[in-house]
């Protein structure tokens, strides 16, 4: 099918696109019926098998199966396929007339992944995404870089969500108060409960997680910088017994974390656009970033850059359906003008157009 693109709105462009991908996803049911008649087994399956895998994995390393060069990215990789449960689950695509369920594997998914922020928190967060991607009120992609200008902080946030906030809290601040508003909360009362779930937002489980993620990398400098410097640090029994364990639980679960979300983040942050696009249009949402020399990070995030922008033109898919019908959902995306691979973004803080030369960024804590 092909359709003549020069006289089409982006709207007539977008429901062109979401029909497409729709029909592909029906065909591919029809040959495939469980696909269908099963999906609530395939997410149960599939969080299973990752949650297994991290354990195995985990398991395997400490009994010395493995080294940690292993154990890290198979790890990783089992994670990120429970971040795209995740995700599909907060669109109710599993276990939709049955909550309880629902909520159990969100739940497990969050214990997998406590790096992340509460996916019921998330489920709001995400939604709102969809509707007023790139603009201000978009704290979820705000809230992972995106809109950054490259450079040494953005590196250090992209795979550090607590980093992310304290490095500019005035800029956090605004994207929250703009995404409150944008809900429209009906009382001021209202609004300061929705402002409390941010700021609660990754508690306990991230809160817990980041505590020990900090500390290790804090302990392990001083250590070395001591070493370094001539000076090295004897620690008693109990810290170095405390210090032996926090390694292994780094090896099993913190780094596996740290590198799924530098991977996801970057790509994710990278292939939405963000501050002069139109609220609701698709077509300037995000672009499909799936070069090459980006495929070390792919495997770690279920090829992401290279199906999510189905997604948002598609939104009820599974993701496993989005990876099988890609090839044919790339090629009317691109006959109706979805960028691909736009390496521009980088050099323009994710915006959709160019910057003027006049354009300044705006410094931490100005006025809005």
């Amino acid at each position: 099918m092909s359709a003549d693109t020069r006289n089409m709105t982006d709207a007539e462009k977008m429901d062109y696109i979401r029909k497409n991908i729709l029909e592909q996803g029906r065909a591919l049911r029809r040959r495939h019926p469980w696909l269908e008649k099963h999906q609530n087994l395939i997410g149960a399956t599939i969080m299973a098998v990752s949650l297994l895998g991290m354990i195995a994995s985990g398991t395997s390393y400490v009994l010395d199966l493995i080294p940690w060069w292993v154990c890290v990215p198979v790890t990783a990789i089992f994670a990120s396929l429970i971040h795209e449960l995740e995700h599909d689950l907060i669109h109710l695509m599993y276990f939709k007339n049955r909550p309880w369920a629902n909520d159990l594997m969100l739940a497990l998914g969050w214990l997998a992944r406590a790096s992340t922020i509460s996916p019921f928190v998330r489920r709001k967060l995400h939604l709102h995404h969809h509707k007023f991607s790139g603009t201000e009120s978009d704290l979820e992609e705000r809230g992972i870089t995106n809109g950054e200008r490259w450079g040494v902080r953005r590196l250090l946030m992209t795979g550090d969500n607590m980093m992310a906030v304290l490095l500019r809290p005035f800029t956090m601040q605004r994207a929250v108060r703009h995404y409150i508003r944008a809900q429209k909360p009906a009382s001021r009362d209202q609004a300061r409960k929705m402002s409390i779930q941010q700021l609660l937002s990754y508690a306990p489980l991230g809160n817990i997680y980041y505590l020990l993620f900090h500390s290790w990398i804090v302990a392990h400098l001083v250590l070395f910088t001591a070493q370094l410097s001539g000076n090295p640090l004897s620690l008693s029994d109990g810290l170095s017994t405390a210090l032996a364990a926090l390694d292994t639980f780094a090896v099993v679960y913190m780094l596996p974390s740290f590198l799924r979300t530098f991977c996801l983040h970057f790509i994710s942050s990278n292939m939405h656009y963000y501050g002069d696009v139109e609220p609701r249009n698709v077509m300037q949402q995000c672009q499909v970033l799936n070069p090459w020399w980006l495929l070390p990070m792919q495997v770690f995030c279920f090829n992401f850059g290279s199906t999510h922008a189905i997604h948002h033109f598609a939104v009820r898919e599974p993701f496993y359906i989005r990876q099988w019908t890609a090839p044919a959902a790339h090629k009317v995306m691109r006959e109706m003008g979805v960028r691909f691979n736009d390496y521009g973004t980088f050099l323009r803080g994710n915006r959709f157009y160019k910057l003027d030369s006049s354009e300044k960024h705006q410094p931490e804590g100005a006025p809005v």
